[in-house]
Formats: structure tokens, C-alpha cells, sequence
């Protein structure tokens, strides 16, 4: 048995390497599910999960159980919520009886869960970030708190040091103000999903909008009312989207809507939309309630021109929306209809 397990370790420390060092598309859900897959191999159990701690959302995730595409709880819930706030590994040999343990995957699933074994995982600050949770001894002996922490370590170790390198990635990707995805998420989305739905026909389309007159917010109310004003206006563009869609903030007081399978007309009347919702949504400005515009340019993307062409076509409608006025929406129809 011993060594059919260490055989089974060698193989999928050779699977990630190979996958790793390949040229394939792949993310860090690739690399949690092999590193789950040898901690369930080296503690020789029926089931492995990892699981992220979304401290903003107070969520624990994990798309690594099987039998569900995804489940999300609170993180002050279940045993792996108890090892996070203990700070502690968590062993269970009785779980049905155990009042921290979840029982509704496996009433949806029909799974049967005799054992557990959860171990909170940290970063290299020693701040708790997820957890490594494994599920059922093969030999229904149940888990040993010690020999079998000792044999999950190393792959938790290397998953909490992935989930690190991933949060430095998402952060580096997102607006610390607006939470908003910035320009380096833009270019990230567009190389890694957008430019493979061109390639295939599928149309795109997007706006890029501005918050108009907003310097007079700033100088007249001070830049905290301006941050509001940016955080208030995100939150809106946020909200609008549907699954299609995504925001960015493109810098400044510009954001830019992506939306995927969108015809230009559909694109317009999202644009619309948003438009006649921030008018009519009066605003806290630090501590001052103001009225707010914005002005958008909208474009069907030209798989023949770069996303800069792309951008900057838009843009180019976006300026004449300021100036015609401004709190309005152009685009190409709008020209050639003379406005």
C-alpha cells in the first residue's frame, strides 16, 4: 500500500510540473486541484478540497469537492470556518454528530462523510488565507491529528503559497478605491478571454464613460467627495452588470464597460440605462449630497483594428458626447445620423 501511494505521489507532482511548464492556458484553479489531488493521495483519503478565505465578501469557497461545481458559505460557519476562527487544525471522526459540520452537500449529493480533517492554511505573514480539508479514510480508521497533518503539510504549504501569489495578482488587477477592475485587468481579460471570442465572430461591444464637469467636484467639495463620488459611481456601473458584462476603471474619472455576445444597439441601451440611473441618483459627497452625469461613447469592436484602435474610437465619440452638451450617449449612428 505504501509504495502504490508513494507511486500515486510521483505521478501527480509529474502531471503539475508538466502542466506548469507547458504552453497550455491555465490558472491557479489547475494547480489547487492537483495539489488537492496529492493530499489525497499522501493521506490516502477518498476526497480533497481547498478552500479561499474572500475576507471582503466574508465567503470560504472551494471549486475542489466533488460532485458540485462550486460551493460558498460563510466563513464563520462549518468545520472549515471553525478551523480558520480557531486557528487550529480540525479533526472530526463523527461528523453527523458534530454541530460544526455542514451536512447539506452530501443530503444534495448522497455522500456519505465518516471522517474530516480541515488545516487552515497561511501565508508567508502568517495570515490565515484558506484551508486544506480532506474527507474520509480509505481504511474508515479515521484521522490522526498528528501523522496525518504531517503527511498534508507539504502540499498545503505549497497551496497557501499559490493562493498568495494568486491575491497579488487579482490586487495588482483591481482599483483599491472603486474595487473596480483597472487597466492591467482590462488588458489581463481581454488577452486571456475577449480576443478569443473575436477570433470566433462572437461580437463585443463597450462604452467608455466620464463623469462630467468632475474636476469642479473636487475643487469645490475636496478630493475625499471626488473619491466618494468615484466609489458611488462604480458601485452603480457594478451593479448594472449582468453576466456578460464587466467594468473597469480606466483611470481618472473614466470606466469602461466590455460586453460580450452584444450587438451596438444593445450596447447603447445599456449605456442609456446606467446614464438615467446615476442622473436620478443623487450622490453623498463627503457628507454633501450632489447631483452627477456622464457622458458615453460607445463602439462595436473591429476585429481588424488592435483594442487601443478599438479604444480610441470610442473615445472619440465619448468627446464629442462632451461636446454636445454632455449627459449623453454617441456612437457611431449618432454621427452618421449628423448629431
Amino acid at each position: 500500500m505504501a509504495a502504490e501511494i508513494l507511486t500515486n505521489i510521483f505521478d501527480i507532482s509529474d502531471k503539475l510540473y508538466r502542466e506548469m511548464c507547458s504552453n497550455k492556458d491555465h490558472d491557479h484553479a489547475t494547480l489547487f486541484s492537483y495539489l488537492t489531488e496529492l493530499g489525497r493521495s499522501m493521506t490516502d483519503s477518498d476526497r480533497a478540497s481547498f478552500w479561499k478565505w474572500d475576507k471582503r465578501k466574508r465567503q470560504l469557497w472551494t471549486t475542489s469537492a466533488t460532485g458540485v461545481d462550486k460551493i460558498v458559505i460563510p466563513d464563520d460557519t462549518g468545520l472549515v470556518g471553525k478551523a480558520l476562527k480557531e486557528q487550529r487544525v480540525v479533526v472530526t471522526n463523527d461528523p453527523y454528530n458534530d454541530p460544526n459540520f455542514n451536512s447539506a452537500v452530501d443530503k444534495k449529493t448522497g455522500y456519505v462523510t465518516k471522517s474530516v480533517l480541515v488545516m487552515p492554511v497561511a501565508n508567508i505573514n502568517g495570515e490565515y488565507i484558506g484551508a486544506f480539508q480532506i474527507i474520509n479514510k480509505n481504511d474508515d480508521s479515521g484521522f490522526d491529528e498528528v501523522e496525518d497533518v504531517r503527511k498534508l503539510s507539504l502540499a498545503a504549504l505549497i497551496c497557501g503559497i499559490a493562493l498568495e501569489s494568486e491575491t497579488f495578482l487579482e490586487d495588482s488587477h483591481h482599483d483599491k478605491l472603486t474595487k473596480l477592475k483597472n487597466r492591467m485587468g482590462f488588458y489581463s481579460d481581454f488577452s486571456r478571454k475577449y480576443t478569443k471570442l473575436l477570433e470566433k465572430g462572437e461580437p463585443l461591444s463597450m462604452y467608455i464613460s466620464d463623469i462630467d464637469k468632475f474636476k469642479r467636484v473636487n475643487d469645490t467639495y475636496g478630493h475625499n467627495a471626488g473619491d466618494d463620488v468615484l466609489s458611488s459611481v462604480a458601485q452603480i456601473m457594478s451593479d448594472a452588470c449582468e453576466e456578460n458584462q464587466c467594468v473597469y476603471r480606466w483611470g481618472g474619472e473614466e470606466f469602461i464597460m466590455i460586453m460580450t455576445n452584444t450587438t451596438l444597439d444593445q450596447c447603447i441601451a445599456k449605456a442609456e440605462s446606467i446614464r438615467k440611473t446615476i442622473e436620478s441618483t443623487p450622490m453623498n459627497a463627503d457628507g454633501t449630497i450632489i447631483d452627477v452625469t456622464m457622458s458615453f461613447g460607445c463602439r462595436q469592436f473591429d476585429p481588424e483594428l488592435t483594442i487601443e484602435e478599438n479604444v480610441s474610437v470610442a473615445d472619440g465619440y465619448l468627446y464629442t458626447a462632451k461636446e454636445s452638451g454632455r449627459n449623453c450617449v454617441i456612437s457611431e449612428k449618432d454621427l452618421n445620423n449628423g448629431v
